[in-house]
């Protein structure tokens, strides 16, 4: 079950959105094939609210959201996952 928490606020967009990253292994679940592709998997789940892939050295297999409501992306997230 992904919280709040497990994201990590990083620098806004070039509109000035909030943007949130976590790391790929919260939106795939344990269910998911192989190791290689529970990345693919994660962030085919993850561009139905709107992730994208987080190309930056500090945070390596990072998803980022763009959210203005950090719990309730969580609360979508875990019904999509079946964890709620």
């Amino acid at each position: 079950m992904i919280t709040p928490s497990n994201f990590l606020r990083v620098a806004n967009d070039v509109n000035g959105n909030p943007r949130y990253v976590c790391h790929y292994f919260y939106l795939a679940s344990p269910v998911d094939s192989d190791a290689t592709d529970r990345y693919a998997v994660a962030l085919t789940r993850a561009r139905a609210f709107g992730g994208k892939k987080f190309h930056n050295k500090q945070f390596g297999g990072g998803i980022a959201f763009v959210s203005y409501n950090l719990p309730d992306l969580c609360e979508r997230i875990n019904k999509l996952n079946g964890w709620f």
